[in-house]
């Protein structure tokens, strides 16, 4: 514990976090890159899937470039404080994790293919970190909105587990959850690589290639 409650790099409980606000994030109406809707609605038939794996900058330009992917945003989820703002999140007060949001067309894109790529952008051993990224807000997270989601991703867990295995790998901490309510963060964080193209990424893997 730190001085003031749990160290960046454990998980508050809900009586230890943040209150938060009732007063939702401004964003932009539309995506900076694929001038889709960025806020529901969304296209009929589009699903949504929700991942965390580290610094959500990079993250969000992997998702968003695929084809059949028909929108991405950045926010919060996976703890206790509504509607947080970046600073509440990196001060490890909040149990939230960034994440991305990402919207798809099943018919173009499966859900498996967005787990393969979850899989095979960024180290999913680390636990409470991503690389230089240190904190509970850079964990390896899936955050499933059905059942179908849950087994595919639990599925994809223990084949990526097995291939780690073989390549003598840690073991994955991915936490792997139903998905709760997504906080949209501030609207500079949104497609920050498309309009920063210098900017950090963070990302990196395992060199293990998925399915």
């Amino acid at each position: 514990m730190g001085l003031f409650g749990p160290s960046k790099t454990q998980m508050p409980t809900r009586d230890q976090a943040l209150a938060g606000r009732d007063e939702v994030m401004a964003v932009p109406d539309r995506h900076f890159v694929l001038g889709s809707p960025l806020v529901a609605p969304f296209p009929p038939g589009a699903e949504l899937a929700w991942f965390g794996l580290g610094c959500f900058w990079g993250a969000e330009k992997r998702f968003w470039s695929q084809d059949g992917v028909i929108s991405t945003a950045v926010g919060y989820g996976g703890g206790f404080t509504a509607n947080a703002t970046y600073q509440e999140v990196c001060s490890g007060r909040t149990g939230h994790n960034e994440l991305v949001q990402v919207v798809f067309d099943p018919s173009r894109i499966e859900y498996q293919d967005l787990l393969r790529l979850f899989w095979e952008s960024h180290d999913p051993t680390q636990g409470m970190r991503q690389g230089n990224d240190i904190g509970t807000q850079y964990r390896s997270g899936i955050y499933v909105g059905s059942a179908q989601q849950r087994e595919l991703a639990e599925a994809s867990r223990a084949a990526y587990q097995a291939r780690l295995d073989a390549g003598r790998r840690g073991a994955i901490t991915t936490e792997i959850v139903d998905a709760g309510p997504f906080y949209y963060a501030e609207a500079y964080h949104q497609q920050y690589l498309a309009k920063n193209p210098g900017g950090y990424c963070g990302l990196g893997g395992t060199g293990i290639a998925f399915g």
